[in-house]
């Protein structure tokens, strides 16, 4: 019979995206810094800080050393992710109304697509995502762009 060998902690995806959480808020840093100094997008670096893409080594081993990260949250970082949405219609607020526009607007979206491109979609993967705030006197406006890769469905 083999003696139980005490395993060192593992660190999770959740936990490494604690320690991003609570590195940024205790240094005072934006995402748009962060993803600065790690030469990425602040949108990829905050989705990739959550856990919900892998980020390349080199941009790991950035983000952990920016953020004195503990031992072992690069390789965390690289790992491939598993999404997991933990509620079906989310609740805060802001995220809600994306789920809405989606809801309300997805297909519209859709048509518009496929009238322009053929029968497909818009790839997630190979995609950029902006958010900028632009003045307005009648209240400022969130402005989201998105633009992903058209991928046709094959002909069977």
């Amino acid at each position: 019979m083999k003696d139980n060998v005490q395993m060192p902690d593992m660190l999770t995806k959740e936990d490494v995206t604690a320690h991003i959480i609570a590195a940024k808020k205790s240094a005072g840093m934006t995402w748009e810094g962060i993803a600065e100094s790690i030469g990425m997008s602040p949108v990829w670096t905050h989705s990739a800080a959550m856990g919900m893409n892998a980020m390349p080594m080199d941009k790991a081993e950035a983000l952990t050393s920016l953020l004195n990260l503990p031992t072992g949250a690069a390789e965390v970082l690289n790992e491939s992710p598993t999404k997991v949405f933990a509620q079906t219609v989310p609740t805060d607020p802001c995220i809600y109304r994306f789920y809405e526009i989606v809801g309300v607007y997805g297909p519209t979206l859709k048509a518009l697509i496929q009238e322009k491109f053929g029968d497909g979609i818009m790839s997630a993967i190979d995609f950029d995502m902006s958010v900028e705030r632009i003045e307005n006197p009648k209240g400022d406006r969130v402005e989201v762009k998105m633009s992903g890769k058209y991928l046709g469905y094959n002909s069977w």
